[in-house]
């Protein structure tokens, strides 16, 4: 990816989140939460970037850290916020997932900052997989161990998610709030556990506000 491109999606997405405590906490509510205007302004610069990279169109650039990193939002992150509430939100994931799966190949995420590197292995958690859900929870247990100290809860939380999500797929085997949005029919199980309160994670369930992180 072409290093201006990389640095632009890098500030949009980051900010001064890795070098600000506080402001690390103000961004993890834009990025997990649902800030239309956030979406708005990811849609009208990167809105192409998802199908480019899925099609190869950067694959002979540099494969540095960041661009790795680059490479993963632009197929496991702004789909989520550029196509909210739409099949498209998931359809670059198995991408995503190749993506950070060959990132760690290559120990880019022991390179990267932290908060960086939870957005590598953001794509197994979201992943309708049992073995990459367990994958997610070693990751995320891992990084909250070399988090910094004044970030701990943040990092806690996201571990947190990690088993969450790895309990709705050991359960289900996919994640039912995904169903209507997918035009999948819903067993009884999964309408009851759905009416009763069940994750939602993200996405906007009828009179319910999303949680976080999204899924």
């Amino acid at each position: 990816m072409q290093t201006e491109l990389v640095d632009e999606l890098h500030a949009s997405w980051f900010g001064s989140a890795l070098n600000d405590p506080t402001a690390a906490r103000a961004q993890a509510k834009v990025w997990f939460g649902h800030d239309p205007a956030f979406d708005a302004v990811l849609a009208a610069r990167f809105g192409d970037l998802p199908p480019r990279v899925l099609a190869g169109g950067f694959d002979q650039c540099v494969q540095a850290p960041r661009q790795a990193l680059a490479r993963i939002l632009a197929l496991d992150q702004l789909p989520r916020n550029i196509f909210r509430n739409t099949p498209r939100a998931y359809a670059f994931d198995a991408g995503a997932v190749a993506a950070a799966s060959a990132a760690l190949a290559s120990g880019h995420d022991r390179e990267l900052h932290p908060l960086e590197a939870a957005f590598v292995y953001l794509p197994f958690e979201h992943a309708e997989d049992l073995d990459m859900q367990v994958r997610a929870v070693e990751l995320f247990e891992g990084l909250r161990v070399r988090a910094p100290h004044v970030l701990q809860d943040l990092f806690a939380s996201f571990a947190d998610f990690a088993h969450r999500h790895h309990g709705v797929i050991l359960r289900f085997g996919r994640f039912p709030h995904r169903n209507d949005t997918l035009g999948r029919a819903s067993t009884p199980e999964e309408r009851a556990y759905l009416a009763s309160g069940g994750e939602h994670f993200g996405a906007r369930p009828r009179g319910q506000k999303p949680t976080l992180p999204p899924a």
